[in-house]
This record gives C-alpha cells, structure tokens and sequence, in this order.
C-alpha cells in the first residue's frame, strides 16, 4: 500500500532490495523505512533473522506497519516510529549484522509544500554524518552497510563514512537509457582494510526488466 499524497518508492527501493546481501539467521536494521517495501523485499528473498525498521515520520510509519501486517510479517519486521539517533532504547550497539537504508540525500534549502516529502527526499532529519555514525554504532566489527546517495555528494559520504570506520567496499552507479549517472549504491564494511570495487554502471528505466537480472549476477553475488 502506498499514499500518493504523502512519499512513493520508486525502482531505487527494488535496486537496493536486490543489492543488499544478508546470510541466513543474520539481524538486519533499515534506516528510514518509509511504506516497509525494502524490508518486506528482502523478508521474501533472504533467510534474514529479523529486521528492525526505523522510520520518523508517524503517516509513512502508519503505511509501513499495515504493509507488514498485510504481508503477515509481523514476526520477521519489527517497527519503531522514531528518530533513528533514539535506536539505543530498542537495540545494543554492535547488535546488527547488517545496516541498509535509501536515505534523503537532497541538501537544498528547497522545502516541498508536502512536509513528509521534504523530509524523504531532503537530509535536514538525516544528514550524512548522523547515517553514517548510527549505522556505525549499530553495526557488528565486519558488519555490512547498505545505501545509495547522490553521485555529487559521494565525496561528503565517503568522509562520513571513513570517519566512523566503515569502509567502502563495493558501488555502482545507475544510470537512464540515455547514460546518465543518477545514483550511486554503496556497500560499506565495518572495520574493513581500503580496497574499493567499482562496478559496472546498471541502466534501471530497462522495460524488459532485465537490470534485475544484472543485479544478481554481477552485484548481489560477491
């Protein structure tokens, strides 16, 4: 179920689904859940344990939890509506194995008449550093994190990143069938030596649905 007046989750969601790895009985946290598409997604193709979702805003919470109870997932999917730097009332640190999360990455004073909008698509509840360092603090030594950002803000990420002590491991960027670069993807783990893999550019806008079959072949699988 989706609400068009509030936030829509478009292929980027499905993207990162697939590209998010989590071995069987491992503990998953998604930052910023919006309607629960990415964890439902990855609740029907992993064999994860559980997945501990955190969203912010109660109408997008509100859709997220009656996605999980439609999906009858709620054993696997548990939902707190609460700002994500709150996550030591629910969980320890370094109890996750794997962080994932498609955050706000817009940093323009722009703000949408839509105040859920502005606050999906816009880093003023999420900025870089505060992502970075929760999942960091969440995150297992050798824990994987998940996310795709702006390509213009990938220096600003990778600074977050390295100052909390996740290193960046593996990327992609997504590009239209005109090839341009929209997104980045990025799996970053924690306490890791230097040594990135950038790999091939993924067209998504692939009517036949073919760059979903790129994704398993050439980034879901290490």
């Amino acid at each position: 179920m989706q609400d068009d007046q509030l936030y829509t989750f478009t292929s980027d969601s499905v993207v990162l689904a697939n590209f998010v790895d989590i071995k069987k009985n491992q503990s998953a946290v998604e930052i910023g859940s919006g309607s629960g598409v990415i964890s439902i997604l990855l609740s029907a193709k992993t064999d994860v344990k559980k997945i501990f979702a955190f969203e912010i805003q109660k109408q997008m919470a509100d859709l997220a939890s009656q996605n999980i109870k439609l999906n009858g997932l709620e054993e696997k999917i548990e939902l707190f509506c609460d700002d994500i730097a709150n996550f030591s009332k629910y969980l320890k640190n370094g109890s996750a194995d794997v962080v994932f999360s498609n955050p706000p990455y817009m940093n323009s004073s722009f703000a949408c008449k839509n105040s859920v909008k502005s606050i999906a698509r816009h880093d003023k509840a999420l900025p870089p550093q505060k992502l970075c360092s929760c999942a960091s603090k969440l995150l297992k030594s050798g824990g994987k994190f998940f996310l795709c950002y702006a390509p213009s803000r990938l220096s600003e990420i990778f600074a977050c990143m390295s100052k909390n002590k996740i290193e960046p491991k593996r990327m992609f960027f997504t590009q239209n069938q005109k090839g341009e670069i929209k997104l980045c993807f990025i799996e970053g783990v924690k306490d890791a030596k230097v040594g990135l893999k950038v790999l091939p550019s993924l067209t998504v806008n692939d009517a036949d649905g073919k760059y979903l079959e790129a994704l398993h072949t050439k980034y879901f699988k290490a």
